[in-house]
């Protein structure tokens, strides 16, 4: 996909690129696509998990296309990455250019989960993460004041 001039492109980095970046660049195309461009990428590439694929289809945003990928898999340039886990922030490479580094960390869904008692409750994990990100990227455009 080729990358549109006039968009604010975002990248959203993770550890794996499998959940939580995959949520928040589906919500920020799903919610903002007129204005933002949003890609993830992770310090490694884990692979897409299918329980953020699951709860974001829930959601009515489909993410099943994406690919999990690292930083060095994309040559773009971008004006804002947004480190999404603790891991991510600590590890971010310096970027050349304009991009502003700025971090929001949420809870890793997959490690809430193996706490879980059952399917349901692991679920509900995914999902509270999922809104989380949701209510976060809703307020992204006034966040980094985009007019």
């Amino acid at each position: 996909m080729m990358p549109s001039q006039n968009k604010t492109k975002i990248l959203f980095l993770c550890t794996g690129n499998s959940c939580r970046s995959q949520m928040a660049e589906g919500w920020a195309n799903w919610l903002h696509g007129d204005r933002i461009e949003a890609f993830s990428a992770g310090t490694i590439a884990q692979g897409l998990n299918p329980n953020a694929v699951a709860v974001m289809a829930e959601e009515g945003v489909d993410i099943s296309h994406h690919q999990s990928k690292r930083l060095e898999d994309l040559d773009l340039e971008f004006d804002y990455v947004v480190t999404v886990c603790g891991n991510a922030q600590a590890s971010c490479p310096i970027f050349p250019g304009k991009a502003k580094v700025i971090h929001c960390g949420f809870d890793d869904p997959p490690a809430l989960a193996k706490e879980a008692a059952s399917e349901q409750e692991a679920q509900a994990c995914y999902r509270r993460v999922c809104k989380e990100i949701r209510n976060w990227v809703e307020q992204l455009p006034k966040t980094l004041d985009m007019h």
